[in-house]
């Protein structure tokens, strides 16, 4: 699976959890570029209209440059040329906290992503935050962690949810009752066979 890891712009308290191994690419939305180089490491490409970032910018990197008024915010702009360049999955850094449109925003990109065939992820030091839609996937336990799963789209048809202390059996679920709140593992492995929709699925660290 082709992986790229995007830094966005928003705040990145803790780099320790990022694990980037040889071969992946390396993308920065505007202000991420300045964590990718506090961690020494050289993006592949870089993209925004650079109003949070006034450093230099890499010689070695491709630059795809924005102006301010325009309709894709900076994340947006490095998930498509992730999809481009071919990304099979998507880790995007700094996009949560901080101004909660762009929390928002970036959460909204995640369903383009879904969307042209891509994985993509939001994810920090406490909290991993990704989509699911219809079919069955598993998420591995982490230990200390609650598992967490909302409707996206209007209804959210759930044809079962195991290896969770709350399990579910063909439940439907709105986007008007957040019911999947503060779950936890109590198996290896959890389980979500979705029959209609999209779920947001939340990790999120106690």
């Amino acid at each position: 699976m082709r992986v790229c890891h995007i830094f966005a712009g928003g705040e990145i308290s803790d780099t320790s959890f990022i694990r980037i191994n040889d071969g992946e690419k390396i993308i920065c939305a505007d202000g991420g570029l300045r964590y990718v180089q506090e961690l020494g490491l050289n993006p592949d490409i870089v993209v925004g209209d650079f109003d949070s970032y006034k450093g230099e910018l890499p010689e070695s990197s491709v630059i795809m440059r924005s102006v301010p008024e325009k309709d894709d915010t900076d994340t947006l702009l490095a998930v498509k040329a992730a999809i481009s360049d071919g990304a099979e999955q998507i880790r995007i850094y700094g996009a949560l906290g901080g101004r909660f449109d762009h929390t928002f925003a970036n959460v909204q990109t995640l369903k383009y992503a879904a969307e042209h065939g891509c994985r993509a992820s939001l994810e920090d030091s406490d909290n991993i935050v990704m989509l699911q839609e219809k079919g069955e996937r598993r998420y591995n336990r982490l230990d200390g962690w609650y598992f967490a799963f909302f409707a996206y789209s209007e209804q959210l048809k759930v044809k079962r949810l195991s290896g969770v202390k709350y399990p579910l059996e063909e439940a439907v679920i709105r986007n008007n009752f957040p019911i999947g709140v503060s779950n936890e593992f109590s198996e290896p492995e959890a389980l979500l066979d979705i029959e209609e929709g999209t779920a947001l699925i939340v990790l999120s660290k106690k």
